[in-house]
C-alpha cells in the first residue's frame, strides 16, 4: 500500500491524492487510478479496457530482442498478436530496427495503443480481430503474450475484479491461443523466424509438446522468468 501512495504522489494528475487513496482502498489497481504505467523505461496510458503489463513482459521483450540481436542481421517484420496496451509492439519498434504490425481483438484496446503508438512517436499498423485471422503478411518473428488464465484457476482479486477478462481467460485450460497460433503459424512466418510466447507457469511442457507438432525441425525451449517460474516459450527456425 505504501508504494502504491508513493506512486500515487508521483504520478497523479487529474484526481486529488485524498481521491486517489479512495479508489486505492476500493481494490482499483493504482495503475489504472494514475492512467498510466512505467514498460522497459517508456510511458504507456492504461485504463480498464487493457491489461496491465507486468514485469514478465518485459523479460518477454527482453529476451526476444537478444533472440532477433542474434539471429539476423537485417531489418526484421515482427507481429505482436493480443497486443492490449501495444507494450510490447511500441518497445520493439523503439529498441530495434524493424517494422511491427500488432493485433488485438478489442477495438477499445486499439484505441488505447494506437495512443500509445503516437505518444511513444512510432509507426506501428494496427489491426482488430482474432490473433491471426486479420492477417495476410509474412513475419520474421511472431510474438504474443495472449490470454492464457483456466476459466477455474484462482486468480488475485483485484486482477478479477477490474482487468478486462478477455485479455486474462482463455478457453481448453487457458491453451487455446498458444493452440490456434503454433497450428496456423507457418502459413505467417518466413523460413528463417522466430516465435516468442509469455506463458503460464503450469503450462511450459503441453505447449512445447504441442509445439513439436508442427515445427519438428525446429529448436522448441521452455525459460524461467527472474522468479524461476516456467514463463516464456521459444520456437526458432533457424
Amino acid at each position: 500500500m505504501e508504494n502504491n501512495i508513493e506512486y500515487l504522489k508521483k504520478y497523479l494528475k487529474d484526481k486529488t491524492l485524498d481521491e486517489g487513496i479512495e479508489l486505492l482502498n476500493k481494490g482499483i489497481p493504482v495503475q489504472y487510478i494514475v492512467g498510466n504505467v512505467d514498460f522497459y523505461g517508456y510511458n504507456f496510458k492504461v485504463n480498464e479496457n487493457v491489461l496491465i503489463p507486468r514485469f514478465e513482459t518485459e523479460e518477454l521483450v527482453e529476451k526476444t530482442i537478444k533472440y532477433i540481436n542474434k539471429y539476423f542481421d537485417k531489418k526484421v517484420d515482427i507481429l505482436d498478436l493480443g497486443t492490449g496496451s501495444g507494450c510490447i509492439a511500441i518497445t520493439l519498434k523503439k529498441e530495434l530496427d524493424c517494422n511491427v504490425d500488432a493485433v488485438d481483438i478489442s477495438p477499445k484496446a486499439l484505441e488505447i495503443a494506437k495512443l500509445n503508438a503516437k505518444n511513444n512517436n512510432v509507426d506501428i499498423t494496427f489491426y482488430e480481430g482474432d490473433m491471426l485471422n486479420p492477417i495476410n503478411k509474412i513475419y520474421d518473428v511472431i510474438i504474443s503474450n495472449p490470454p492464457y488464465i483456466a476459466y477455474n484457476e484462482e486468480i488475485m482479486e483485484i486482477v478479477k475484479n477490474n482487468e478486462p477478462h478477455t485479455a486474462l481467460y482463455a478457453e481448453d485450460n487457458g491453451l487455446k491461443y498458444y493452440k490456434d497460433i503454433i497450428s496456423n503459424a507457418n502459413k505467417y512466418l518466413k523460413e528463417k523466424s522466430i516465435i516468442a510466447f509469455e506463458i503460464g507457469e503450469k503450462q511450459g511442457n503441453l505447449i512445447l509438446e504441442y509445439a513439436k507438432n508442427y515445427f519438428k525441425d525446429s529448436i522448441i525451449t521452455v525459460e524461467k522468468d527472474m522468479q524461476n517460474r516456467d514463463r516464456f516459450v521459444f520456437i526458432i527456425n533457424i
